[in-house]
């Protein structure tokens, strides 16, 4: 396994922990590396990632409800939702990744944390977001959707 799959892996599992935990999300990060091994590089991704997906988790919930039309977001299932924040993050915030990749990488954790059912719903949640995104960035200036 790759850095950057076991660096998203970890990041699914705290952010799965700040769904039910109170706690800051320093004293969650300590807890989680306390007895895990990864190195420097991995800690960091998965650091950055968490801190992104939190700081835009607004936005990030609205535009996957934007493409789901059967479920609402309070109501999809707290796993497929963290692989689904992550994704929708790096697709949305970071364009130095190809949108393949992102997707990719969503598709497999989610076989692996929730199942082949949970990942064909994320993958047409992300692709249609991706479709989105690019018609977005296509857009003159001043007539995208701010």
């Amino acid at each position: 396994m790759g850095k950057r799959r076991k660096a998203r892996e970890a990041a699914l599992q705290i952010l799965f922990q700040t769904e039910f935990n109170d706690n800051s999300l320093k004293d969650i990060l300590r807890q989680f590396w306390k007895n895990k091994k990864a190195d420097k590089e991995t800690r960091e991704f998965s650091r950055t990632l968490v801190e992104n997906v939190l700081a835009h988790k607004e936005k990030i919930d609205l535009s996957i409800q934007s493409v789901s039309e059967n479920w609402r977001v309070s109501r999809m299932a707290v796993i497929d939702l963290c692989i689904l924040r992550m994704a929708v993050c790096e697709l949305v915030f970071d364009e130095d990744l190809a949108p393949a990749i992102v997707i990719n990488e969503a598709i497999e954790i989610a076989k692996k944390y929730s199942g082949t059912k949970a990942a064909n719903f994320i993958n047409g949640i992300l692709d249609a977001i991706k479709k989105n995104t690019e018609k977005e960035k296509s857009l003159p200036k001043g007539k995208k959707n701010d």
